[in-house]
């Protein structure tokens, strides 16, 4: 049995109307839509950290994050500038669809954001010129699914990116600004100072 998302039947009925109207798109399906949530996580400073080759509390930590089983990537060649061998283990990484992306996105702005440390707000220029955004997160423990760990050295950070099917940034903000993405507030007007 399939759980329908309700930030996609928000986006079904009500987003992707107003996107279409205020962006005058013709084409229903040409409105910009999520396409996949890629979650990485870089190992190679972690496991230098704590001078092991266990990298299963990280693993552990991204499946509970995601719900899905992430693919360990290793490194294709050794770099001895970087401590680095070949094969040996360097991230880890999960791609989102679909409901489960949607879903993903609902935690990160209700439950993720309201738990990290001094939040002022997710900048306007995260984007690139393809519409995808890149978040970082430095400390894992803000998801409220992953193991908090009794050593503090085995804390390690995530990226999370959203790629969007919107052909440029403002197109892709639009889209998640309506999604109530916490956005920094614009500045409405300088005061002149005499």
């Amino acid at each position: 049995m399939k759980i329908i998302s309700p930030l996609y039947e928000q986006y079904k009925k009500e987003i992707a109307h107003a996107l279409k109207k205020e962006l005058q798109i013709k084409n229903i399906l040409q409105v910009p839509r999520i396409e996949k949530i890629c979650v990485n996580i870089g190992m190679g400073s972690y496991l230098q950290r704590l001078n092991s080759k266990d990298f299963s509390f990280v693993e552990e930590n991204v499946r509970l994050i995601t719900g899905q089983k992430p693919i360990i990537r290793y490194s294709k060649m050794s770099v001895s500038n970087f401590k680095l061998r070949e094969g040996q283990p360097i991230g880890a990484s999960v791609t989102l669809r679909g409901q489960a992306a949607y879903n993903f996105i609902d935690k990160l702005i209700h439950v993720v954001y309201p738990r990290v440390r001094d939040f002022r707000g997710i900048p306007r220029n995260i984007f690139d010129t393809k519409g995808n955004c890149s978040i970082g997160f430095s400390d894992h423990t803000v998801f409220p699914e992953a193991v908090t760990p009794e050593d503090s050295r085995r804390i390690h950070g995530l990226q999370v990116t959203i790629v969007t099917s919107a052909d440029n940034s403002e197109h892709a903000g639009m889209l998640l600004e309506k999604m109530k993405f916490p956005f920094r507030k614009k500045l409405s007007s300088q005061k002149k100072t005499e």
